[in-house]
């Protein structure tokens, strides 16, 4: 698998997926108008700043909330290949994998990180590599039954080149 690199955008703490895809545009049928509306509450600007930004770094609970995985959709649409953070709600973690988008859990802090950080993550080797203040932090690798999901590009990916083989 190619490693994941690209500028950080970072939030805080107990990111929920109210804040992710707020609920007042979930009867829009058209998804790029959803994504205009991306944590609209926590950063009026964050779909316009993020569009040259290809990691999340959040803290603890990112993702808690409902299980909708139009708060997974919006951050691949934006090009979000990866979310790196202190825990995760299981059911995000989960929708963030079989989406095809990587979830890293990591303990980091203001040390580790800065908001425009060039990163480079190796999904392979549990590592990621801060190239703006050459730091290099080692997190538990996800299992390979995983990675095989995220090489894939998603479950659905992975169930229809499985089905294609047989």
């Amino acid at each position: 698998m190619e490693d994941i690199e690209g500028e950080i955008y970072i939030l805080g703490d107990d990111i929920n997926t109210d804040d992710i895809v707020p609920s007042h545009t979930l009867t829009m049928r058209d998804p790029n108008e959803m994504v205009k509306h991306t944590l609209e509450f926590i950063d009026p600007n964050f779909a316009q700043k993020v569009a040259k930004r290809s990691i999340i770094v959040g803290g603890h609970n990112f993702g808690t909330g409902s299980s909708r995985e139009e708060a997974v959709n919006v951050f691949k649409i934006l090009g979000i290949k990866a979310i790196i953070a202190k825990s995760f709600s299981r059911i995000y973690f989960r929708n963030l994998i079989n989406n095809g988008v990587a979830g890293i859990t990591c303990d980091w802090d203001e040390a580790t990180f800065s908001d425009g950080d060039q990163v480079q993550i190796s999904i392979e080797k549990g590592i990621i590599f801060n190239k703006s203040k050459n730091i290099e932090l080692k997190y538990e690798k996800l299992p390979q039954f995983l990675q095989d999901i995220l090489k894939s590009g998603g479950i659905l990916n992975q169930l229809k080149k499985k089905l294609k083989s047989h």
